[in-house]
């Protein structure tokens, strides 16, 4: 049998022994995760608008969702503003979801940005600046992007980190790193047609400039992790984190090598990671390659970082037909798999001594987050373990905040962030619009009709009191 099989085989022999016995199934929809579960808090209950978080936001920013709800009251109203978004000027585009979704234009702006979330609890972001260069957009400087990422790094990221650590009042092991998205299109021209044939002679040049970008990156949180952790020796996460996002099917390949490459370089054993790759759970082989890539870290002796995403491409993935789960529920089953395997791998240790050293459970799902957050604070090896610190809950700026609200009020879970999405207002646009295709129906839970009452009746309250 061959290595990967063996390695895929010892992780699905995981999942079946954590998912038999005396509890009921984590992956049947609606119902409870474990039995030491007494009750479902009111975000978490399927179907049920939970409007409490919105006595976080400004009146100004309670009319913005107004808006946002007219527009997704349902999904025939939602899919005629996606259509239309691409033509909506950007002045208008800045002053009705700009503040909502967007983190500004500015290194200043997002360190206001981190602050206004600082007082929601949510201690810290994964930035990301959104030039990159698409399928037939080669309009970028590389080198800017690195300089300006490494700069968000050390102005917005470090500062901000260690302000809510010496601040907060919390255990240092209680507040998340602070992340930074790297796209591997922003670091070469022609990115796309570089990464989808990363080892052809033709293209080696190019993928290294790929590789030296996101290198160049990684080192300033490498060493910012490293003086860091002197001068706070009771922390066990990191502080900084890069994180390599993923990109269409096609173009994986080159995105795996890359972030192979940089685990390498910058995961060293023993000590705080500081390089994430993403794992996207809805392609039908991502349990076999989460496998592969925990084998190769043992044999080359790194450590792993992991991001795990649904997939941001389902909508758009051209072979999606023959490489995603065939049902969502599959999916789901996929997702809560491999989310259960990391952190139970990165809390089975003590210290940074586990192979998987870093989870972020990227998601949306109300039933996922329940799952983490249980296993991660009310798990069998949660109590007083530091590496609880390595495991992170993130959702998009402006998405499923009644949820992010839940968690930190109703469960006081501190490991929660925000992706927060800055830059020139022509690429925020375009992120902006690809989230909206990606997560319709995320936004359309959140939004709609119920979003509107609610922002109305909390303006009419604020305005009588």
């Amino acid at each position: 049998m061959s290595s990967r099989l063996v390695g895929s085989a010892r992780f699905a022999k995981s999942f079946s022994a954590q998912y038999t016995g005396t509890f009921t199934s984590p992956f049947s929809p609606g119902r409870c995760f474990h039995k030491s579960i007494k009750k479902t808090s009111v975000a978490f209950a399927a179907g049920h608008f939970d409007s409490a978080f919105l006595k976080d936001f400004s009146t100004g920013e309670l009319f913005l969702f107004m808006v946002i709800g007219m527009a997704t009251l349902n999904k025939p109203i939602l899919n005629i503003c996606i259509k239309a978004f691409p033509y909506v000027p950007l002045p208008i585009i800045k002053a009705l979801v700009y503040k909502i979704y967007c983190g500004g234009e500015t290194i200043e702006d997002v360190k206001q940005t981190g602050q206004r979330l600082a007082t929601r609890g949510i201690n810290n972001m994964m930035i990301s600046l959104t030039i990159e260069a698409c399928e037939g957009n080669d309009n970028i400087d590389p080198q800017f992007i690195v300089d300006e990422t490494k700069r968000s790094v050390s102005e917005i990221l470090v500062p901000h980190t260690v302000s809510i650590i010496e601040n907060s009042g919390k255990d240092i092991n209680s507040i998340p790193a602070g992340y930074v998205a790297l796209k591997p299109t922003g670091f070469t021209k022609n990115a796309a047609a570089v990464l989808r044939n990363h080892d052809s002679p033709e293209n080696k040049a190019a993928f290294e400039e790929i590789v030296a970008g996101a290198s160049a990156v990684c080192k300033t949180i490498y060493e910012a992790n490293q003086k860091l952790a002197q001068k706070y020796p009771a922390r066990t996460a990191p502080f900084v984190v890069g994180v390599i996002d993923a990109e269409k099917y096609d173009l994986q390949p080159g995105v795996y090598e890359l972030q192979r490459r940089l685990y390498q370089l910058y995961n060293k054993l023993d000590a705080p990671v500081s390089v994430v790759g993403t794992l996207q759970m809805y392609l039908s082989g991502s349990s076999d390659l989460l496998a592969e890539e925990e084998k190769l870290a043992r044999e080359n002796k790194y450590r792993l970082g992991l991001k795990l995403v649904r997939g941001a491409y389902i909508h758009s993935e051209q072979q999606r037909a023959s490489v995603i789960h065939k049902t969502k529920e599959d999916t789901d089953i996929n997702y809560n798999r491999g989310i259960s395997y990391c952190i139970e791998s990165i809390l089975g240790s003590q210290g940074n001594s586990s192979t998987v050293g870093h989870l972020v459970v990227a998601s949306h799902n109300a039933d996922s987050l329940k799952l983490a957050t249980e296993k991660t604070y009310r798990g069998e090896n949660s109590f007083q373990n530091t590496n609880k610190a390595n495991i992170c809950l993130g959702q998009l700026l402006g998405m499923a905040d009644s949820i992010t609200h839940d968690l930190i009020k109703t469960h006081k879970v501190d490991n929660v962030i925000k992706y927060v999405a800055w830059g020139p207002p022509l690429e925020t646009r375009e992120y902006l619009l690809r989230r909206l295709e990606e997560n319709g129906d995320a936004v359309k839970n959140d939004t709609g009709l119920p979003l509107i009452k609610a922002a109305a009746r909390a303006i009419f309250q604020r305005a009588s009191a």
